[in-house]
Order: structure tokens, then sequence, then C-alpha cells
């Protein structure tokens, strides 16, 4: 979705901002603008295109301010253009926007029937000419921002400055994430943390329907439509300004990628009991009594975070033995779902802020389903709506293609399913022992895992300039085979499907040829013969096969060309392992191709919009 900065306070604002900018980029970068105090008066400066081209429009500028907002754009209304850049302004009035306002296009008309003139083809336009409506009709700058959310439908987080109160700014968040900065004798609001912690780690993390008056004396907090006050703790980030930056890595991806072994063993630390043989159930705010009840599970989520689901449905009807659903959170909130009471809905979000998981996770709790949230970010929409949160400990992940996020979900995925299984009495504790050894030597053997990176490359480079690309994977692994391809996508632009290879029969092996790349995922597991036999069926149609396998396994010299070996763990821990090959190829073919891996076209990291 888009990012929002906002400052009031001692420093020149215009260079906060534009750092605040470039520290959101990944959340949108197809236009981006400023607004800032030129004493009493407002001055906007925008462009298409990224920060870096924002920042060469204003160069030749000396631009002071104190108080101001900045916005990139990821487009939703209108095509990337300066005029449909944020911010947008009517009269005096001039504001930034995340969300969609699904009713603008009737209040559009209503305000052209009074005289207005628009000059974008966004809905946020529309914000504007009704607070500066209200303003004209003689309310205070506050009531007129009451009055005109009062009329809109949809998620929104806003900020605004007005000519009227030049020392003076206000937002407001509905459905769409907006965090409050608290400095010394300045402030902040942003859609995501990293925006402003260079500056404070103290943060106030607003709830729905809260409006904020911001000066530089200080802020205050009210119920939007009550204007009743409303007081807020503030919380203190643990995690540092520096985990947000590449740290001498080309690209925040490829920086991801080799922080898994760090994001795994935080996620684990704490969450086991290895010499009782226990989860920790508290880092799930869940008791052995709660699990014991649950008859089904519900898995929802969206993009990466669903590949991740499809393998905790392996996971805990393997585990626990216990029914399991996965459903798409677009899918799950549009079609009625039969939710038994006993049911127990886990939804996996890394930011948290995910507007179909979201309303996914809304219509499960209100189907009368406990909900347990396992989300990256503290204080997210999500994790203050579950019932229950377990937290990945990954850090800010600023790559749009997710990867650290994706392999520390599938460790609490992991921990859950033995916590279920050990409640449900299906699991003896000398097996959760065993589980827990391998899951604790998983760091280690994730480092090893990332040795192969050279290889990868060679792979890349034999690849890169393929059309079509198509993935294999049975069993747990499936769903690798699914993410394998999505990365791919996203990144290189090529072509790529991900199935289960017993069902390349049925359809898939119509486009086997020597021009196709079939990478194959044959771990050392139950299934590893039927894979070979599919390999061998790609062989026979003149495809190219690459190999990820377990080390040591050798029948597979005789099926692939080119083939990846990878330390060998048990099969429920295997995903982890064998993402990592993934990730990694994804990553060197997009960069032979010259993609913009960090923020590749079309895409956005939260995407807090249906």
């Amino acid at each position: 979705m888009c990012g929002i900065i906002g400052y009031i306070g001692k420093r020149n604002a215009i260079p906060v901002l534009i750092n605040g900018l470039k520290r959101l980029e990944y959340r949108g970068y197809d236009s981006a603008g400023i607004a800032f105090f030129s004493g009493n008066k407002i001055s906007v400066r925008r462009c298409a295109g990224k920060i870096k081209d924002l920042e060469s429009a204003i160069k030749g500028e000396k631009l002071r301010s104190v108080a101001g907002l900045g916005h990139t754009r990821w487009a939703t209304h209108g095509r990337p253009s300066e005029d449909n850049a944020h911010p947008h302004r009517a009269g005096g009035t001039v504001l930034v926007h995340n969300g969609i306002i699904e009713n603008y296009f009737e209040l559009k008309e209503d305000l052209r029937k009074k005289g207005h003139v628009f000059k974008s083809e966004t809905d946020t336009e529309v914000i504007s000419h009704l607070i500066h409506s209200f303003l004209q009709k003689g309310l205070s700058f506050e009531d007129a921002m009451r009055e005109a959310l009062k009329l809109l439908e949809g998620s929104y987080a806003i900020g605004v400055i007005n000519e009227k109160e030049p020392g003076r700014m206000l937002a407001v968040k509905k459905d769409s994430p907006l965090v409050l900065g608290l400095g010394d004798g300045e402030f902040f609001i942003a859609s995501d943390i990293p925006a402003f912690l260079k500056y404070t780690r103290d943060v106030i993390i607003l709830e729905n329907n809260e409006l904020v008056s911001i000066t530089n004396k200080g802020v205050s907090i009210s119920a939007l439509n009550t204007g009743k006050p409303v007081r807020r703790e503030a919380t203190r980030i643990t995690w540092s300004p520096t985990m947000a930056e590449k740290g001498g890595y080309r690209h925040f991806m490829l920086k991801e990628i080799y922080e898994q072994p760090r994001a795994v063993a935080d996620t684990i630390r704490g969450r086991v009991f290895p010499e009782r043989g226990e989860v920790n159930l508290e880092e799930f705010s869940l008791r052995e009594s709660d699990l014991r009840k649950i008859g089904k599970v519900f898995l929802i989520a969206c993009g990466t975070s669903w590949h991740a689901a499809l393998v905790g449905k392996y996971m805990i009807e393997d585990m626990a033995r216990v029914p399991c659903e996965v459903d798409i959170a677009s899918e799950f909130r549009y079609r009625k779902p039969i939710v038994p009471k006993d049911s127990f809905v886990i939804v996996i979000t890394q930011s948290g802020e995910t507007a179909d998981t979201i309303a996914a996770q809304r219509e499960a709790r209100k189907l009368g389903a406990r909900v347990l949230t396992i989300c990256n970010v503290v204080g997210s929409t999500s994790s203050r709506e579950a019932d229950s949160v377990f937290y990945t400990h990954s850090g800010p992940e600023i790559g749009v293609a997710s990867t650290k996020a994706f392999t520390t979900q599938l460790i609490g995925l992991y921990l859950f399913s033995i916590a279920l299984a050990k409640a449900k009495g299906g699991i003896a504790s000398g097996q959760i022992k065993e589980l827990f050894s391998e899951l604790l030597q998983l760091p280690e053997k994730i480092k090893k895992a990332l040795q192969i990176n050279d290889q990868v490359l060679k792979i890349a480079k034999k690849f890169c300039y393929t059309r079509d690309f198509l993935y294999l994977g049975r069993g747990i692994n499936y769903p690798i085979a699914l993410e394998g391809a999505l990365k791919l996508k996203e990144i290189s632009y090529i072509h790529a499907e991900g199935y289960p290879a017993g069902e390349m029969k049925h359809g898939p092996i119509a486009l086997i040829d020597n021009s196709m790349p079939v990478l194959a995922l044959a771990p050392d597991d139950q299934v590893l013969e039927k894979i070979l036999s599919n390999m061998e069926e790609v062989n026979s149609r003149g495809g190219k096969v690459i190999a990820v396998t377990t080390e040591g396994v050798k029948k597979v010299f005789a099926h692939a060309s080119d083939i990846l070996f990878m330390p060998k763990t048990n099969s429920y821990l295997t995903p982890v392992i064998f993402a990592i090959p993934m990730h990694l190829l994804a990553y060197h073919m997009a960069v032979l191709k010259k993609c913009n891996v960090d923020q590749p076209r079309n895409l956005a990291k939260s995407v807090t919009v249906e």
C-alpha cells in the first residue's frame, strides 16, 4: 500500500520527511510528494517515480520547515502521475492518505455540483475537498475533519495540515496502519515504524477511529465520533534502526535471506523447554486446556503466508491428527464458511495489516471461533484483534518478496503443531524431544544451506532468460514448489507455476520441451521414488531438470542435470531448508535480468486494501 510520514518539531522537516519516505518506499514507489509549511502557507512538491526522483526535483531549492507531510504511493485510483501523487489539497487543506474510499465517486459528484474542481483521478482528493467545504462553513479545523470523516466509507490512515492552524497536524486511522512517534520536543506519524526509528523508539500504535492532534508542545488522542479523550501508553521498540538498513548487502532481499539463521534462532528462543519436552504456551497466549478443546483448525492467509499455511496443514494433521482447512483470506470471507463451535482459526500475516486477512479474521471471530495470529509486527491490527498472538522475531522485512518472515512463520506452525499434538495425547515426550533437537539445530543447518549461493548463481546464469519455469514438489514440500514459483514471478517477471508432482500428467506435461526448465524438490523422504519417477518423465520429453535434494541422495544424479544438496533434517522442517534455494534462485535470476529486486513492479509489501 502507500507510505505516510508526518513531522512536527525543531528539526528541518524536509530531510526528515525524505528520509522517512526512503524507509517506506517498500510500501509504494510509483509517485511521491511532500507538503510543508513556509510561514503560514503550505507548499507542495510532487512527482511521478521514486523517492530519488523527488529528491532530484527539490535538490536546487533551499527548503526549510518545522512541520510537514510526506507520501509514497502504490496506485489504486488513477495511474501514476504527478497529478495523482499525494499530498492533495483543496484551498488551505493538504493531506496524505493510505487506504480506499469506497464511496468516493458519489461524494465527488456531489462536491462537483457544489462547484468544487478536481485535479486528480484519486479517491484521496475527495477528502481534502470535504474538509475544505466544512471549513468554509465556519467549523474549526478539528471539527471539519470529524464531519468530513463521518461521510467516508472504506479504509483510511490520513494526515492533514491546514493553513488556518500552521502549528497543528491532525491524523486519524480506520483499518489502515498508522503509528505515532514520540520524541524530545518532536512528534511523528507514519504508516510503519522504520520511517522515524532513526529519531525515536517510543511509539503509540493507534486504534481504529482515533484522532490525533499534534503540535510542537505535545499530542492528544480522542475518539473520532465522540471527541472523548483517549489515554494510550507508549511502547518501546527494541530492534535498532540498523536492522532496517542493508548492512553492506546489495539488496534488502539478499540481506533478509542471509538473516534467516538469526531470525529462526530468535523465534525459537524462549519458546521451548527441551528438557521437559514442552512448548511454552504462554508465548501463544494459550493453555493446554484450550488446545484440548480444538476439534478443527482453519488456517487463513494471503500470498507467501498462504504457502506457510499449506505447510502448517501437513504439520498439524500429521502430528496432532486434527482436521485442518486452509483458506486464502479473500475467499474465506466471501464463501460463507461453516465453522463448527470447536474450531480454532490461525491467521498468518507478516505485517498484521493485510486487509483481506484482517477481514477474514473478523469474520471468524463473528462466527464464534477463537483466533490466533502468527505475525511479525508488534501492535499491528491483526495482533490487537486476535484472541492469541505468536510473534515471529524476524525483525523488519523491507524487501517486498518475503523470505525470513516466511521461514519464521513455519517455525510458529511447527511449535503450535507439537503443542496441539501433546495436548491431544498423540505424541510421546521422547518424540517431542527429538523434534526439539532438530529445531535447535536448524539455525546452523540454514547457515550450511546458504553456502550453496555460488552454485545457485551458476544455475541462474543458465536459465535467467527462459520464458517459463515449472516447480514440482510432493507432500509437505508441494507448498515450497508454489513458493519458489511465486518468488520467481514476483521479482524476475518470469512466468512460473508450482505443481504437485503427481499432477504433472494432468496437464503441465504438455508444456515440457527442451526450453522448459523444471525444478524438482526431492528430499530423502517416503515419496522420493515418486518424485524421481516424475523427474524421469520430464527427461524423456527433453526437459531440463534442476533437483534440490538431501545430502547423500545419489539416485538423483541419474535424473537431473543440475543438483543442489541440502542438509538433512526431519520431514516437518525440510520446507524451511528447501525454501533457501528457492529464494536464492529467484533473487539471482532477477539480478541477472536487471530487475528491481526490492521493489518489483506493481507490487507493495503490505496490501492494506482489497
